[in-house]
């Protein structure tokens, strides 16, 4: 005979836009919730672990934070990684691509999955997952209120600021919040981490130095960094950055 197992409410809080507003609304509509989860990359902006702590005073639940057992940097820089997928055998990952993203299964899904595992013997889990309304091409076979709400990555954000959560001022420079060192982050993200986060700057070129795999398939970060000075000396000089002159300036300074 089956024995119909209690439901265990867990969101899933990426601590961004989205899954913020989901679970402020779940808690003002007064949706069942057992467990908050946030998994720590290790490289989340200083910024948000201060919006972590808000966010548990305010909802009055204890965030429940997990991570890897080992760092982003070990997994870029060390990790022991087969002689494959374009890898020559040195060690560490590399840079994460759109085709290779080992950053958000080593350091996000694997150790959800991990910490759900036990649980699932125990509970039907319930797992709610932050989603606008579009985007829906990201919904898979887990629950999405906003989706069934109808509310979009605007209006979530919007909320969020309603409410008090500004995130630090972090979605004035960048329309993502996640790991501040993603290489699929847009040249205007990259130029915005310089300026604003110059320590977090310094350690994206030592990692990349260390890397075997370029930092993006058009630059490596020392060659951004010599891009975006160049932008700033013409700029002074009042020269555009974005006509023929300077990208062939440019090309020739990268040797490209």
């Amino acid at each position: 005979m089956n024995t119909v197992k209690p439901k265990l409410h867990v969101v899933s809080l990426s601590g961004g836009k989205d899954s913020t507003a989901m679970l402020l609304m779940m808690a003002e509509r007064k949706m069942p919730i057992d467990i908050i989860l946030f998994c720590d990359t290790t490289v989340e902006f200083p910024a948000m672990h201060d919006h972590l702590d808000k966010l548990e005073k305010h909802v009055g639940i204890p965030i429940t934070r997990i991570k890897a057992d080992k760092s982003f940097a070990y997994y870029l820089l060390e990790h022991k990684v087969a002689v494959r997928n374009g890898n020559p055998g040195r060690a560490g990952y590399g840079w994460a691509g759109p085709r290779m993203r080992w950053c958000t299964s080593r350091l996000k899904t694997d150790v959800i999955n991990a910490y759900l595992r036990p649980l699932k013997k125990e509970y039907d889990i319930v797992q709610y997952v932050g989603i606008a309304a579009d985007e829906l091409g990201r919904v898979k076979d887990k629950n999405y209120p906003l989706v069934d709400w109808g509310v979009t990555e605007k209006q979530a954000l919007e909320y969020c600021y309603v409410r008090g959560f500004d995130f630090g001022g972090l979605y004035e420079l960048f329309d993502r919040v996640s790991c501040w060192c993603c290489p699929l982050q847009g040249l205007a993200e990259l130029r915005a981490l310089r300026t604003n986060f110059p320590e977090l700057w310094v350690q994206l070129l030592e990692w990349d130095r260390r890397s075997w795999r370029k930092f993006r398939a058009d630059y490596s970060v020392e060659e951004l960094e010599r891009r975006f000075a160049f932008e700033e000396e013409r700029g002074a000089a009042g020269l555009s950055i974005s006509n023929r002159d300077f990208f062939r300036e440019l090309k020739a300074m990268l040797g490209k």
